[in-house]
């Protein structure tokens, strides 16, 4: 039987993002780990989270976990998942700077304080709801999913890669910012697809049956 290890570094709300995976691939083991050894063992790594990018790359290197998990995203198929996104970059604007992973070069940044949608009308940070994410390049974690579906989002801080073709998606609020990334195979996304009804379970399920190529 094959393994999808949910990356636990004391951040996210990992439980949801377990069941999900339990759902849709039944023929799989989903463990909650913080175990560097099943995390390199398994077939497929999920790495969630919420909160902020300092806490997160402390946890992980509390943890001992920041060298594995760099090297799942370069070995094996890998979803991170709106903070497990966003430290995937080489750096973040919160807390006046934190160096992030690198994996890509890039800037995660702040919404601001002044957006406004285009009847110019407030819009709140976080950015917190159900939100469209437009397909940028086709994927197969797109498979069953339609152009403009929504998904759940909550966060205040976007990504920003210097390199523009790692971008699968995006999604409009004030402005249009990404929402989904990938390369060979990697593949994360701001909104969390646990909290996405079918179309979540759908990329969810996707992704459990993905052999890590676009």
């Amino acid at each position: 039987m094959s393994t999808i290890a949910v990356v636990d570094y004391g951040m996210g709300n990992l439980r949801s993002v377990a069941k999900a995976l339990e759902h849709v691939a039944q023929n799989q083991q989903v463990i909650v780990t913080s175990s560097a050894e099943e995390i390199h063992n398994a077939d497929r790594v999920v790495f969630p989270g919420q909160g902020a990018a300092r806490d997160c790359m402390l946890e992980l290197a509390d943890r001992q976990l920041t060298d594995v998990v760099l090297n799942a995203a370069h070995e094996k198929p890998f979803l991170g998942i709106c903070m497990g996104m966003q430290v995937l970059l080489s750096h973040s604007q919160e807390n006046n700077g934190v160096d992030c992973m690198g994996l890509y070069p890039g800037e995660v940044r702040y919404f601001g304080d002044n957006l406004q949608d285009e009847q110019g009308e407030k819009l709140k940070i976080p950015h917190m709801g159900w939100n469209r994410v437009h397909h940028r390049s086709s994927h197969a974690l797109w498979q069953g999913i339609d152009e403009n579906s929504r998904f759940y989002f909550v966060h205040s801080y976007y990504m920003d890669p210097a390199d523009k073709g790692i971008i699968l998606a995006t999604t409009d609020y004030g402005f249009e910012f990404v929402s989904g990334i990938g390369r060979d195979n990697v593949f994360a996304v701001q909104f969390h697809p646990e909290k996405s009804a079918q179309d979540g379970l759908q990329l969810l399920k996707n992704f459990a049956e993905w052999d890590g190529k676009q």
